[in-house]
């Protein structure tokens, strides 16, 4: 067996919270450079000047990390950490550690659970993370798009960036971008979690694999390539929306309007390498500390209840 064996006894649903923004948060530290990038090249192209003149700042993931190094120093990669890991603790524990438990509501506690219910499941625990995470969002994404070049920095701090937008565009503007971002997480969270969630029933299921890491690994690997493919165009738009200024779009749809309108449908999938890239990694490195947090703590727990 590799890692933590499973315990006796399931997970409960606090040490599944928990456990959820913790890895998530973990997982963010090792990817975040990769989701900045992707932000960059998601929002590159919104320049009417830098369409026109048909220049292109950012060329491919790691060239856009090596720009930005190179233009504002190695630090800008991990520009809005803090926002993003405020988010992950928030955002994660919601729609991850509660997803288990929202399903066998669904199911009314039975052990088996349809892909209805598995659905519905994500869906609910996405829209439930977006509504307690959303500022954090918002902030992460205004700091992982401003570059140093564009005639000073944005915001200069996490706590500034709170106060500017809420004084500038009201409280409103810290909840920007809500109805993409809703439907994004939710298409996000049933790719993510039901896709992990298959495979690896699947994979036990057939004897394929036993319930370990590489179990873990593998199931995580594809959750992050449908994830991906289903959710990149309401990604950049989400992206572009949030990071605009008052006005500039009026709604999400205008928003993706002008974008099909300027830039044509391929721009829906701008990006898309560091999404995948930063979405596989992601979810490998949470899933698998997910699954490894969860029995660890369980572990512990029951030392603590039966030492001898």
């Amino acid at each position: 067996m590799v890692g933590f064996k499973p315990t006796d006894v399931p997970p409960t649903a606090a040490v599944k919270f928990v456990g959820a923004g913790t890895a998530a948060c973990i997982a963010d530290l090792i990817t975040f450079p990769l989701d900045t990038a992707k932000v960059r090249l998601q929002i590159q192209g919104e320049n009417k000047v830098a369409v026109e003149a048909r220049t292109a700042q950012y060329r491919g993931v790691f060239g856009t990390m090596a720009t930005m190094v190179k233009n504002e120093g190695p630090r800008s990669l991990y520009n809005g950490l803090v926002a993003g890991l405020q988010r992950q603790m928030s955002f994660a524990s919601v729609r991850i550690g509660l997803y288990d438990s929202v399903k066998h509501f669904y199911t009314k506690g039975s052990e088996h659970a349809g892909i209805g219910s598995r659905l519905l499941a994500g869906c609910t625990t996405g829209a439930m993370a977006v509504a307690v995470a959303q500022p954090t969002d918002v902030v992460k994404v205004r700091f992982q798009a401003q570059a140093r070049m564009e005639g000073g920095r944005r915001y200069q701090g996490t706590l500034d960036a709170y106060k500017t937008i809420a004084r500038e565009e009201g409280f409103r503007g810290l909840w920007k971008g809500t109805s993409p971002n809703i439907t994004r997480n939710a298409l996000v969270n049933c790719a993510e979690l039901v896709t992990y969630d298959l495979i690896k029933d699947a994979l036990l299921k057939y004897n394929l694999m036993t319930d370990n890491l590489p179990c873990h690994f593998t199931s995580a690997f594809g959750a992050g390539f449908c994830t991906t493919v289903i959710a990149s165009p309401v990604d950049v738009v989400k992206t572009r929306y949030m990071n605009s200024a008052p006005g500039q779009y009026g709604s999400a749809v205008k928003c993706a309007l002008a974008m099909l309108r300027k830039e044509g449908p391929l721009a829906f999938y701008k990006g898309f390498t560091p999404s995948f890239l930063r979405l596989g990694s992601w979810n490998v490195v949470m899933f698998v500390t997910y699954e490894q947090l969860k029995r660890a703590m369980m572990a512990a727990r029951g030392s603590r209840e039966a030492p001898f």
